[in-house]
């Protein structure tokens, strides 16, 4: 499950955040989201329209989706859950209620998982 955890003290944060989620509502979250990773560090509102357009999205309802900040009530549901997590960085992932925080190698991800399958297979 993805959640959103927008830095207080980067500019344009929030609607970028709020952009991928007007992009989702048109099933092009993804495409959003791996176009913004292109486009950093252009995530201003023009540039959040343009890139809009470039996926070929109803520009009416993502221009309505940023101005009224549709998803902002989520979006601040997920920082208070991250802060209420102790979660202080991104990426961030739970396994089995392990905490994991950071880019991990694949290798990280598997020692943890095959610990905890371990330790199923002895209860």
């Amino acid at each position: 499950m993805i959640k959103f955890y927008p830095y207080k003290y980067r500019d344009f944060a929030f609607i970028s955040a709020e952009a991928v989620l007007a992009a989702r509502d048109q099933e092009k979250f993804w495409e959003m989201h791996w176009l913004l990773h292109e486009t950093f560090p252009e995530l201003d509102k023009q540039s959040l329209i343009g890139d809009a357009e470039e996926l070929g999205l109803d520009m009416e309802e993502f221009k309505d989706d940023l101005d009224q900040m549709d998803h902002l009530k989520r979006i601040n549901q997920d920082v208070q859950l991250a802060k209420d997590l102790d979660l202080y960085s991104t990426p961030a992932f739970f396994i089995n209620g392990i905490k994991a925080v950071g880019n991990r190698p694949y290798e990280s991800f598997k020692r943890i998982i095959d610990k905890e399958l371990e330790r199923l297979d002895q209860e």
